[in-house]
């Protein structure tokens, strides 16, 4: 086995570890940022808050299944959030399971009516900078990436 390989193969453990960590950072962050009342829910919902004020927003998920994938008018709505985060330096990651997203956060609105749970926004509860060791390893999972051209990483939540 070369050196290359023997670096190649830690460079694969290493990505998985900090996928996983990223992931269970992200669970407790919206669970705590749910308890707080500090999520906005739904693709319109958020792009109102981003226009209204961006300077509250401290981070963004993006979630789409495969079938989201064929939906071009979501697909548009997502590059335009992901212009808009990368303009107000907002991180932002991308999320593949929206089954677990459901799971957590809940899959019905108080009317009944499925959730959209397609973008969601944590922002701060007040003009304090909310502090949250989640938020904070988060931020620098989406620095990391970024530092390597990644610029929306993909995370998967534990199971």
């Amino acid at each position: 086995m070369t050196l290359e390989e023997v670096h190649g193969q830690e460079a694969v453990v290493e990505s998985a570890d900090r996928m996983h960590s990223a992931g269970k950072a992200l669970h407790e962050l919206l669970t705590s940022a749910q308890r707080q009342g500090c999520l906005t829910v739904g693709v319109y919902e958020s792009a109102k808050v981003m226009n209204v004020d961006p300077d509250n927003v401290t981070f963004c998920i993006l979630a789409a299944d495969e079938i989201d994938e064929g939906d071009i008018a979501l697909q548009i709505h997502f590059t335009l959030i992901q212009a808009f985060c990368c303009e107000n330096d907002i991180n932002i990651v991308r999320l593949n399971d929206t089954e677990k997203l459901a799971e957590i956060l809940g899959s019905a609105e108080e009317s009944g009516e499925p959730k959209d749970l397609h973008c969601i926004l944590v922002t701060n509860p007040s003009e304090d900078a909310w502090k949250d060791p989640a938020l904070e390893e988060l931020g620098l999972f989406c620095e990391e990436s970024r530092s390597v051209n990644d610029w929306v990483p993909s995370i998967t939540l534990p199971e």
